[in-house]
């Protein structure tokens, strides 16, 4: 569960940002997987919703704002719960931590 003591106030300039999400018309099972879902089929999944976060103007909020509050599930600016766990712990390569 996300720590609500991490999260921001209500302040509409703080997450006004969303609006302009790539991933706001596209359904939200693509970024959360199914229960039991494993190997192939949950890559498969993971990698088109990282397309979508690929071509997206805000990816780095995104980002920023799930490692921020150490979002557990679902694909979040890019990165998977994995991509996460290990950018948190300092083991994620450079190359995949910071994009652009």
């Amino acid at each position: 569960m996300t720590e609500l003591s991490r999260l921001p106030g209500p302040v509409m300039d703080l997450w006004e940002w969303q609006y302009q999400g790539s991933c706001r018309d596209v359904d939200d099972t693509l970024f959360f997987h199914p229960e039991g879902e494993r190997g192939a089929a949950r890559r498969r999944r993971a990698e088109a919703a990282k397309a979508i976060c690929h071509g997206c103007p805000v990816m780095m909020q995104c980002r920023e704002q799930s490692l921020a509050v150490r979002e557990p599930y679902g694909v979040w600016g890019g990165l998977s719960e994995d991509e996460r766990a290990a950018a948190l712990a300092g083991t994620m390569p450079t190359k995949t931590r910071r994009v652009g």
